[in-house]
């Protein structure tokens, strides 16, 4: 890398060879969900299940933090990214498409003035 340099890319950099390095689980599983990554394929008892790609990143997050509160904000850096400047009202729509879409009402829980937890 060259001088001078963002300490974001740096991060980046090093999240890319770790990944190539440190194989990660390439299917998730939760309750009747199956995420295969390697695809980018959710699917619900056996059929595919589209979503949009902001819902499919917000997915994987709630699976790879599950039990774990996580604010809007977070949701905001780890799939928006830091340089996102809109509202974090964009949290709350895509999460209710989730629940619909993948019939997690039940699982997904609102943490009241922070944001949600992915509950089993």
């Amino acid at each position: 890398m060259v001088k001078p340099f963002e300490a974001i890319e740096l991060l980046a950099r090093i999240e890319t060879v770790l990944r190539r390095y440190n194989k990660e689980e390439q299917v998730m599983a939760f309750q009747t969900l199956l995420v295969d990554l390697d695809k980018r394929e959710v699917t619900k008892q056996g059929e595919v299940v589209e979503l949009t790609p902001k819902e499919y990143d917000l997915l994987v997050v709630l699976l790879k933090n599950k039990n774990i509160a996580l604010s809007r904000e977070q949701f905001i850096d780890k799939v928006w990214g830091a340089e996102y400047y809109g509202e974090t009202r964009t949290v709350d729509m895509h999460i209710k498409s989730l629940r619909k879409k993948l019939e997690l009402q039940d699982h997904i829980k609102t943490i009241y003035k922070l944001g949600y937890r992915l509950e089993d």
